[in-house]
């Protein structure tokens, strides 16, 4: 037989483990009667105390700081590209469905803009189609505009 640590004399470290306090076992466990709450109060109640973030009637904390942030509802159908990533595009010419289905843009997206990062080094074809109203599906910055036609490309409707 072997001497030293079994898993049959494993224990916690002394002290470490604390009994449960045990509520209402009679007066000798000094715990009775009132169950250590005390005489009468809001907190000697069945259901007493006071809710989470509650100052005692003074405006709490979360209704005195200002409300902050917005999420614009355009911003989460629309992106931008970088005028490098025509270059991935195999059809010269680019419409909005043929970037979705280049795998470059979120299916849901209803715009998307072309910004001035990059070069483009083919001629490509931007087509755009008018949406709601003064919208169109596809726009360019006009310095990125520059560099298409520079190319040899071009932006025009549908």
């Amino acid at each position: 037989m072997t001497k030293g640590l079994t898993l049959n004399t494993l224990s916690p470290a002394a002290g470490s483990k604390t009994a449960p306090k045990r509520l209402g076992r009679g007066i000798g466990s000094g715990l009775g009667k009132t169950s250590g709450k005390g005489h009468k109060g809001q907190n000697a109640r069945k259901s007493g105390g006071v809710r989470r973030g509650f100052e005692g009637g003074q405006m709490p904390l979360y209704r005195r700081l200002p409300k902050f942030g917005f999420t614009s509802r355009m911003a989460l159908v629309s992106e931008e590209l970088r005028l490098s990533d025509l270059n991935k595009v195999l059809d010269t010419n680019v419409t909005l469905e043929s970037l979705k289905a280049e795998g470059l843009l979120r299916r849901n997206t209803k715009y998307v803009k072309f910004i001035l990062s990059g070069n483009v080094t083919k001629p490509v074809n931007i087509k755009f189609k008018q949406v709601a109203g003064d919208h169109v599906d596809v726009r360019i910055t006009k310095a990125a505009l520059e560099l298409v036609k520079a190319a040899g490309g071009s932006y025009e409707k549908a």
